[in-house]
């Protein structure tokens, strides 16, 4: 045998361990598609995270064989396709929180999403890691968790300060229930967590044992 066909062999094998390598599930299972959540959550990311959880949406559905080890059957059936974010954040912008939570609620309703925690999941990247399918959050072991109450700061006049100090209030109130609905956490207990602390520190075990995730890896 040549040196060059030994070469052309060892590249075939190097290809198909590759190809092992990076397939997420068995051929006839449905296939696996990731986006990620990272750096902090402002306007230009929300953009491009909401952008990318709508197409992940569209594209979930698709046709195959009802039978696939028969050949010769062609009855088809509709699958969805299930979905990973990695969420890994400081935090960031509350409006933008929740315009990607609810879209993350309303997609879970018929595609699953799976969440995965990583280095870092702080302040409003909590509520994004335990918006995913329950049961499908994971998270991993050296990953830290903090979560905290809403941050609010402005400048002016005092009846404009009071309604911002109501509106702070408002928002504070609706993390608190957007929590308590997807974790083990029940308000009063998430409440006094929340007044014992400014930043509550989480590790990987104790997000599980609270429920922001399922699994640590």
């Amino acid at each position: 045998m040549s040196e060059e066909t030994d070469i052309e062999k060892k590249e075939a094998e190097g290809e198909d361990t590759l190809s092992k390598l990076l397939m997420v599930s068995p051929p006839a299972e449905p296939e696996m598609r990731s986006m990620s959540i990272i750096g902090d959550i402002n306007e230009e990311l929300s953009k491009d995270i909401l952008a990318a959880l709508w197409f992940l949406n569209h594209t979930a559905k698709v046709e195959e064989p009802a039978n696939p080890d028969d050949p010769e059957c062609e009855e088809t059936k509709e699958v969805s396709r299930p979905f990973e974010i990695i969420v890994s954040t400081n935090g960031g912008n509350a409006d933008e929180m929740f315009a990607i939570y609810d879209t993350m609620r309303y997609i879970r309703e018929t595609v699953d999403i799976e969440t995965f925690g990583l280095g870092k999941v702080m302040s409003a990247g909590t509520l994004l890691l335990a918006a995913g399918t329950k049961g499908k959050r994971r998270i991993g072991k050296h990953c830290r968790v903090m979560i905290h109450s809403v941050i609010g700061g402005s400048v002016g006049p005092m009846h404009q300060l009071d309604n911002e100090m109501k509106e702070v209030k408002s928002i504070q109130e609706s993390y608190i229930r957007a929590i308590c609905e997807e974790t083990n956490l029940t308000e009063r207990k998430l409440r006094a967590l929340l007044k014992k602390k400014m930043n509550i520190y989480l590790t990987a075990e104790e997000a599980v044992e609270y429920g922001f995730a399922d699994i640590v890896i």
